[in-house]
């Protein structure tokens, strides 16, 4: 039974050990195991149980998003929290709470496996074949690797870490940085990339073999940590370079796929679908949307829910910049329902002073947090109002409670962190550069952020410098 595979936090110990396939005896390159939550391994926040639910490129039809508001009403503390993957977290869950959990979410057709809950973690292009751009409409992909992912025994052994992206070739995914991504291609080809950063290998496969592609290399990744005998959550933590494992991966292909240089960079540093409407090819349209710190009330996702249900395709789209895309309205319904959710709190305008500005969970929720960084946020876009947005040439801005800096986003971003004598306002580069700007008193913090994101001040304060600490977990 689903409740069955339910555990509690005395349990969860065990359970990571086990489900790091090898790596308990292992000289590890990771200190610990991975404790990454999910919706059946609650982890005790200080606000209560902490549940991560799994949407493969942030798909929900509107009865699975009922269901999560009916278990964050139920369970939790009433609110839907969307993830920087696309995904949703339920907190303030009370130590009896599992079970029911376990069976809401599986009755709603959330946990189609419980052995591969924790690591269904894909994101993909959240418009794809909403406004004619990309190669193709990547949804079928994308439940395909879902599929693969849950029917392969060796993959339950990632941890909760290992992502997957799936972009239709418009880059917007493939940025984010993730372990395994598939871009689109013209001609019916996919690329697939293994890596990050520096260390990325590429193949080219046929378009209706990219899903099992994708699956062979992170079986091939957890084939490399178990004979190098290390602890991995991700693939920059092997021992070896990106291109041993795409040799590898075309192996376990049986010459399905083919090594091929890496495409230069992009240049692609998306912050997601612009709030406001967007029209397709095929006269709908689509509502695009940020949450504010990535929190939605009840009755902001039962707005959401109700939305999509009654004037939409059914069905709501979770973006990785903590956003929802209600695709399917006609023309004439979109600029009302639009509307209705800004009247509620949601973002739904481009310049609102909300946009690119997330933050770490903070008080009272983390033990490890120095402060109410969300208070904090939310204090200093208020004052900096209009200022704070600095259109599309603003950097995002991300508040962090201490120097772990959980959930920050990848690209060039402006850092804020609370230290024990107030926060260190940075600028900080993708490659893991850092320009420190002002440790600035709270009178001052919404300007001196204002001025970091819009780049004022640049020359006062110098070019950015190398920090390998500020490089993303």
């Amino acid at each position: 039974m689903l409740a069955d595979m339910v555990m509690s936090s005395a349990r969860s110990s065990a359970y990571a050990a086990a489900s790091v396939a090898g790596a308990t005896n292992c000289a590890a390159s990771r200190a610990r195991e991975d404790a990454c939550p999910g919706a059946l391994r609650l982890h005790q926040a200080d606000d209560g149980g902490l549940a991560r639910v799994r949407a493969p490129g942030g798909v929900l039809d509107v009865a699975q998003a009922a269901a999560l508001h009916a278990a964050a009403s139920r369970l939790g503390d009433g609110d839907v929290h969307l993830t920087s993957r696309g995904n949703v977290q339920l907190r303030g869950l009370g130590d009896d709470s599992g079970v029911e959990l376990a069976r809401m979410l599986g009755a709603a057709g959330l946990l189609p496996s419980a052995a591969h809950e924790r690591v269904r973690n894909i994101v993909a292009s959240p418009l794809s074949g909403l406004d004619g751009s990309g190669h193709l409409d990547i949804r079928g992909r994308l439940t395909e690797l879902d599929r693969l992912v849950c029917e392969s025994e060796e993959l339950r052994g990632l941890s909760g870490r290992f992502l997957f992206a799936v972009d239709d070739g418009r880059g917007d995914v493939a940025a984010l940085g993730a372990d395994v991504t598939l871009v689109a291609e013209s001609e019916g080809c996919a690329l697939l990339r293994i890596g990050a950063g520096r260390d990325v290998s590429a193949l080219r496969v046929a378009s209706e073999r990219a899903a099992a592609g994708a699956v062979a290399a992170a079986e091939v990744f957890l084939e490399a940590a178990r004979e190098y005998d290390v602890r991995a959550w991700r693939v920059a933590d092997l021992p070896i370079a990106g291109g041993a494992l795409a040799r590898r991966t075309v192996r376990r292909l049986k010459g399905a796929a083919r090594v091929v240089p890496v495409p230069a960079e992009s240049g692609v540093t998306s912050d997601g679908p612009v709030p406001g409407l967007v029209t397709g090819p095929s006269g709908t349209v689509a509502l695009c949307l940020l949450a504010p710190l990535g929190r939605l009330t009840g009755r902001q996702w039962d707005l959401l829910v109700r939305t999509a249900e009654r004037a939409g395709s059914g069905e709501l789209r979770l973006t990785p910049w903590r956003g929802v895309v209600v695709p399917g309205l006609a023309p004439g319904r979109a600029p009302g329902a639009l509307a209705a959710l800004g009247a509620a709190g949601l973002v739904v305008d481009r310049a609102s002073p909300w946009r690119g500005v997330g933050a770490c969970a903070g008080r009272p929720g983390c033990a490890k947090s120095l402060t109410d960084v969300r208070a904090d946020a939310a204090a200093a876009v208020a004052v900096a109002g209009d200022g704070a947005a600095g259109g599309s040439r603003a950097l995002p801005v991300y508040w962090a409670g201490c120097e772990r800096r959980c959930g920050h986003p990848r690209g060039d971003r402006v850092e804020v962190v609370a230290g024990a004598d107030g926060y260190q306002v940075s600028v900080v580069g993708d490659s893991g550069t850092v320009r420190p700007v002002s440790r600035a008193p709270r009178s001052e913090l919404a300007a001196t952020v204002a001025a970091a994101r819009t780049g004022a001040g640049e020359a006062a304060h110098g070019p950015v410098r190398d920090n390998p600490a500020a490089t993303a977990p």
